[in-house]
């Protein structure tokens, strides 16, 4: 009979998404998760099977919370002002050192690009659901398809530069402009 994990998993899933999301994928080592996650060798391949594993949860993991960012401000708000929060908050909602670790998602393919095709097709794939986001909100707020698609096309495009530069640890400030005009020449674009 298996002994049951004696951890609390979803706190140990998150402390390693931390820690991937800081180091990446390579640079952190085992040692480094089983210290961050509270947790020894054994339960962790019990529990996880091994850090590529584990890392391919995370990544979905991080995913997902980021589509429900979009789509809980998507609830309460008009579309575009909901995407327009989406970007924001990530440089005045993050807490310290968060608002620099860019997208794990983003980082995902910057690292593994030409290392782990596998790894940067997942990243990509949640990407692009992403991007699928930004294209319904903007339908709904009023852009004609294929003027939708041109617009969430530049959207991403943005959300991943915009995630690379905040890695420079800039003032967080520093980012809200170029937010501010990608989002007043969205608008006049759907006007």
């Amino acid at each position: 009979m298996a002994r049951p994990l004696e951890f609390n998993r979803s706190h140990a899933m998150n402390q390693a998404l931390v820690l991937f999301w800081r180091k990446g994928y390579q640079a952190t080592s085992l040692a480094d998760l089983l210290a961050a996650m509270g947790i020894g060798r054994s339960s962790f391949y019990a529990a996880f099977t091994d850090k590529r594993s584990l890392y391919v949860a995370c990544l979905d993991l991080f995913a997902a919370r980021t589509l429900e960012l979009v789509q809980g401000a998507r609830a309460g708000m008009a579309p575009v002002d909901a995407l327009q929060h989406f970007f924001e908050r990530s440089f005045t909602g993050a807490r310290g050192a968060e608002a620099h670790r860019g997208c794990m998602l983003v980082n995902t393919v910057l690292e593994m690009a030409d290392v782990d095709e596998e790894l940067v097709g997942r990243a990509s794939t949640h990407l692009e659901a992403i991007q699928r986001v930004f294209y319904a909100c903007l339908e709904d707020a009023g852009a004609a398809p294929a003027r939708a698609k041109e617009l969430a096309a530049m959207l991403m495009l943005f959300n991943e530069g915009i995630r690379v530069s905040s890695r420079r640890r800039l003032p967080n400030a520093h980012n809200l402009q170029p937010i501010a005009t990608t989002f007043r020449l969205i608008r006049s674009a759907i006007a």
